[in-house]
């Protein structure tokens, strides 16, 4: 009765084996005769595109001029205010000249008296009566008077400081009773002029030398002339109305920042720019013809930049690219792709290399527009 048993679940073991070995296979088999998933693929095709690289720029007058005195004394009027336009030669500041006033009429009074002597040594020189010596030394005491009198006098018209040239004035550092000198660091004001206002920002070398390259020309004066109008970004964010010109570079690179400093040009009409200003300069790169590929369709691996591209056989291959810039929300290729490859769209980290796909093709303007925004602050 025992071995019946046995032999009963023996049997019944051997069957459970055999169902659950056909339920694997069966499933196996499903699994592996699962389709391929559908993914989105794209062609490449070359595109122009223009991208943006924004340097932070000090913004000058043209012409900014330091009014300094030429001569030692104590103000005594301010005749012009911050901010206001001046002309060329309008008083500024006039330095109190009483005291300059009574050392001229000393210095006159001393050339008269020079002057009597000389007329009295004249007719005695003639006559043989005293040695011409006396008369040239007379002279001489006549010229020192005159020059004298000729210094003191500068020193007067000196004590009225006009502007140098037309413009605006700054800030005025000095006022009424201040005693000014011509060797303080301090200017008195600086007059600036804005009708045009040069905007200076910096490349490094590397930047310098693209630039150079990007635009035709046998010099670098003519290489600058065929360069792209450029755009200042106000402090408030705002692209200021005015396009601007790179006029020209400092001659080196500044050894210890490793940088060189561009001079650019913006007319000034409605006078919203002045002296000292901030901003930012956009400035224009064309990539001409250039391979693009949607940032979203590609992902980074230890710092490198990789993208699935549509190999034989329906497979993806991971493809590392060299990115030459970014415009908007695309990747500028400079290397590992070329017009005609099939990129995978979207859908990438799913994918592993190797990967069997069912490739949907899309559109590559298509695919390269930039996603909505669903929800905006």
């Amino acid at each position: 009765m025992k071995k019946t048993n046995l032999y009963i679940l023996s049997t019944l073991s051997i069957v459970a084996i055999f169902f659950t070995s056909c339920g694997d296979k069966t499933e196996t088999k499903q699994a592996i005769q699962a389709p391929p998933a559908a993914i989105p693929v794209s062609e490449i095709k070359t595109k122009t595109v223009i991208g943006y690289t924004e340097y932070p720029a000090t913004i000058e007058g043209t012409v900014n001029s330091d009014v300094r005195a030429k001569t030692s004394g104590y103000i005594d009027k301010v005749y012009v205010d911050e901010g206001q336009k001046v002309r060329k030669g309008q008083i500024l500041f006039k330095l109190e000249t009483q005291s300059l006033s009574q050392d001229a009429d000393a210095a006159k009074a001393l050339i008269n008296v020079a002057q009597v002597e000389v007329d009295k040594l004249i007719p005695l020189v003639e006559k043989n009566i005293i040695s011409p010596v006396q008369l040239e030394t007379a002279k001489a005491n006549l010229t020192q008077a005159k020059a004298n009198y000729s210094s003191i006098s500068a020193n007067i018209g000196y004590a009225t400081i006009k502007s140098p040239i037309d413009g605006y004035v700054g800030a005025i550092n000095f006022r009424e009773g201040a005693l000014i000198s011509p060797s303080d660091a301090t200017p008195l004001t600086k007059v600036s002029q804005i009708d045009q206002v040069y905007a200076f920002f910096s490349f490094n070398e590397a930047q310098y030398i693209n630039h150079l390259q990007r635009f035709k020309g046998t010099t670098k004066a003519e290489r600058i002339k065929n360069s792209p109008d450029l755009t200042l970004i106000l402090a408030n964010g705002k692209e200021y109305s005015e396009k601007g010109r790179i006029q020209t570079s400092t001659g080196q690179i500044n050894q210890s920042t490793g940088t060189i400093k561009i001079r650019a040009a913006f007319n000034n009409p409605n006078e919203l720019l002045t002296n000292g200003n901030s901003g930012k300069i956009k400035f224009p790169v064309e990539y001409k013809d250039a391979i693009v590929v949607p940032q979203s369709a590609t992902f980074e691996q230890q710092k490198d930049i990789i993208i699935y591209t549509l190999a034989e056989n329906n497979t993806v291959k991971a493809t590392l690219i060299e990115i030459a810039g970014i415009v908007d929300n695309l990747y500028v290729v400079e290397s590992g792709l070329k017009e005609g490859d099939k990129i995978i769209v979207s859908g990438a980290s799913k994918l592993k290399n190797g990967a069997t796909i069912s490739p949907q093709e899309t559109p590559f303007e298509n695919a390269i527009k930039p996603i909505a925004t669903l929800f905006k602050n």
